[in-house]
């Protein structure tokens, strides 16, 4: 009982959430407070700082990020890249199988010292020990499965090194939210880059990203009506058959 009212509460709180939006526009995510902003605010380890001449500093052909030839690529906590997500996946499998299976089987005791005869007479009218097992058993069985699948996605999204770890790899998340009249639609990438696979363009593709966690998705009006409703869904759970 302690349960059914738990998971009562949870789906009132959660529909309220919703009921909130009536008639109106998903609100955006805010931006105060989330792990991008704080990897922005919070300053990292001081860099190693070399000795330079006051004509180093005059030049513009010097090594630092600031000159005309710099290394700009996103290096350290709360620098900015892009991530550019091009997935053209496709996959096809098909499997048959058909399995035939026959058996006869024939016992029979025509003379053993007489014995069959003697147990002829003693068997009911029409049974006799000639042919005392007669056997025949036939199976078939097939199947057919086909899986065809085809997924395309061209993204790019503005992502934020949140960490570096201690063996110089990039922890990276980014986020974005287009809205169109009652519809959000996000954009969600998180994982782990080496910083020599940022290009000089500074842009690295989804395939160099270590434990990618890419999520394409949306919410409003539409959203809504295409998802079934709470009731459905924890009954799809919950019934067994």
């Amino acid at each position: 009982m302690k349960k059914v009212a738990t998971l009562t509460l949870l789906i009132a709180a959660t529909a309220c959430g919703r009921l909130e939006e009536v008639g109106r526009a998903p609100s955006f995510t805010p931006l105060e407070g989330n792990q991008e902003q704080h990897a922005m605010l919070v300053p990292g380890l001081p860099a190693e700082i070399t000795p330079t001449r006051p004509a180093d500093q005059a030049s513009l052909w010097t090594g630092s990020r600031g000159s005309l030839l710099g290394d700009r690529r996103a290096m350290q906590r709360g620098d900015i890249l892009t991530v550019v997500i091009e997935i053209d996946d496709s996959a096809e499998i098909s499997n048959s199988t058909a399995r035939n299976r026959s058996g006869s089987e024939n016992l029979g005791i025509n003379g053993l010292f007489g014995i069959p005869q003697r147990l002829d007479e003693r068997l009911p009218a029409g049974a006799s020990m000639a042919d005392a097992i007669n056997t025949t058993s036939t199976s078939a069985s097939a199947g057919t499965g086909n899986v065809r699948r085809n997924e395309k996605l061209e993204l790019r999204v503005a992502a934020t090194i949140v960490d570096v770890l201690p063996n110089g790899v990039l922890s990276l998340q980014g986020s974005q939210e287009v809205r169109v009249n009652f519809e959000l639609r996000e954009l969600l990438v998180t994982g782990f880059v080496r910083p020599e696979d940022i290009s000089r363009q500074n842009e690295i593709t989804y395939d160099k990203i270590a434990s990618a966690r890419i999520s394409y998705g949306g919410r409003g009006q539409i959203t809504d009506v295409q998802q079934p409703r709470y009731g459905q869904q924890i009954l799809d759970i919950v019934v067994p058959f």
